[in-house]
């Protein structure tokens, strides 16, 4: 995803993307394929499941992972916005989840 033309700021899906990676990697699939951790969805799989769209996805985000027992990891709220606009990047209507 390259930078807007006439501009060296990464758009918001590309800011999401490097949160991801740096981020999220370790247990999702930030990039269509199975995830490292059986038990983390592909964010793929996240964004494809029917009803999610950007308003729904926000809030998802920032309550996801409280779940103290699984894990311990809020996202900034300054981030929200670009991992939401990066995964929308993922949204494809010929989905089909893949075998874990």
């Amino acid at each position: 995803m390259p930078a807007r033309a006439g501009t060296d700021a990464p758009r918001p899906e590309e800011r999401g993307l490097a949160f991801a990676e740096a981020h999220c990697a370790e247990c999702h699939a930030v990039r269509p394929g199975i995830s490292p951790n059986p038990q983390a969805p592909a964010f793929e799989a996240v964004i494809n499941t029917a009803g999610l769209d950007l308003g729904t996805l926000k809030p998802w985000l920032r309550n996801s992972h409280d779940f103290p027992v699984m894990m311990n990891f809020t996202i900034d709220p300054e981030r929200i916005d670009d991992l939401a606009a990066y995964m929308l990047t993922l949204k494809d209507p010929a989905y089909k989840p893949a075998i874990q």
